[in-house]
């Protein structure tokens, strides 16, 4: 069975290289946890305009959340600062039911 590299390539490392392709990318990286959180602090997810992405900062909903206002973040160029967590109202939709929360900071590279 052959692996490929690609699966353990550091969302960083992932962001220089889509970079250097001319892609334009944001990073979301996992600032603040409170509770259960399915990753920690330091985590990060890099997107591109076009919805491809590396890494992660929680897992569920809560990341297509996080792609989603990435490009958003991308198309404006204004950073965003989002949370997620079982105050939210949204909690449940995005897969932070366990009591966790998560603050996670979303800015474009380059």
């Amino acid at each position: 069975m052959l692996v490929s590299n690609q699966q353990t390539l550091d969302p960083l490392m992932t962001a220089q290289d889509w970079m250097s392709d001319g892609r334009d990318v944001a990073i979301a990286t996992v600032i603040e946890t409170w509770g259960s959180a399915p990753r920690p602090v330091g985590s990060h997810l890099v997107i591109d305009r076009s919805g491809n992405f590396e890494g992660s900062v929680s897992g569920g909903c809560v990341e297509g959340a996080v792609i989603a206002e990435a490009m958003e973040v991308i198309e404006s160029g204004q950073p965003r600062m989002l949370e997620f967590g079982v105050a939210d109202e949204t909690a449940w939709q995005v897969g932070l039911s366990c009591g966790g929360r998560i603050r996670v900071y979303v800015e474009r590279l380059g």
